[in-house]
């Protein structure tokens, strides 16, 4: 049975009579029939860059799919895409027909990313808002994501065109998780990112402080590079539950290049355990 069928919900578009020659409202018609199917959307963001949201995103899927849920991977960063390289799928190009574009599956994971669509990783992504909008609207409604538990977006840095955009297009059912590292001229920038949650009504899941310390590879010493405690100290200013703190190590970087994603090459390792410690809580969450 189709998750729309029996479904009462007047306000949407698939319940609602429009025209036909409306692109604007077929658009939305088959953007709420996506996401009609899929139960949790999780948007991963970051006011600051280079605080591991792509990462972050990465893994915390695969610690989804681990625990048998059913899990899509949209990268959304229209001018950066690294999704493609850090699951190993550089190069590679989806197929579609009449229902539309099939994402890349892959390690049990359904995939999709702009970077898939370009000529090659070289090539610059040009576009302004209104075509940022748009093309987010379209990775949403031309794939055939299918029946999903979680939907995870992968989003570029700060509050503008594409966060905003996805919180506009995604509709019920979703919610945040917030990346940030321990130093202060991170987490000035990423309180900016929950007021923006706030500003929006998008409900967040918690925070992640990510590179919390070093572990070196060879004797397992931890030393705090980025300071440390930092996200616990705004997590209790804005009321946010702190998820994990997750360490810098070396072979999340290794993987992350290689294609090979560290969740599924250390499942035991301190990172691997912190991930699986957020994937619970976003398991838990009511959204």
């Amino acid at each position: 049975m189709s998750s729309c069928e029996g479904c009462s919900d007047s306000s949407c578009s698939i319940n609602q009579q429009g025209n036909p020659q409306d692109k604007q409202f077929q658009m939305r018609k088959a953007l709420d029939k996506r996401m009609c199917e899929v139960k949790n959307k999780i948007i991963v963001m970051s006011g600051k860059g280079g605080v591991g949201k792509s990462t972050t995103a990465v893994n915390l899927a695969l610690a989804l799919v681990a625990q048998g849920k059913r899990v899509g991977l949209l990268d959304i960063d229209i001018h950066g895409p690294s999704i493609p390289k850090m699951l190993g799928l550089e190069g590679k190009r989806p197929n579609a027909d009449d229902e539309g574009i099939h994402p890349l599956e892959v390690f049990g994971l359904k995939v999709m990313s702009i970077g898939f669509l370009l000529a090659s990783t070289s090539e610059a992504t040009i576009m302004r808002g209104p075509m940022k909008h748009g093309a987010i609207q379209q990775l949403l409604a031309d794939v055939v994501w299918g029946e999903l538990d979680y939907l995870l977006l992968d989003c570029p840095p700060g509050t503008g065109d594409e966060p905003l955009s996805a919180v506009q297009l995604l509709g019920s059912g979703a919610a945040a998780v917030v990346v940030t590292t321990p130093q202060d001229v991170a987490l000035t920038d990423v309180e900016k990112s929950l007021s923006f949650c706030r500003e929006l009504k998008l409900p967040v899941v918690g925070l992640i402080e990510n590179m919390s310390g070093f572990i070196c590879p060879h004797c397992g010493e931890r030393s705090d590079i980025f300071k440390s405690g930092g996200a616990e100290k705004l997590a209790k200013k804005t009321g946010v539950a702190l998820l994990a703190k997750i360490p810098f190590e070396p072979l999340v970087v290794i993987g992350g290049d290689d294609g090979k994603p560290h969740m599924l090459e250390y499942p035991d390792s301190t990172n691997s355990q912190a991930l699986n410690q957020v994937a619970t809580a976003v398991v838990e969450f009511k959204m």
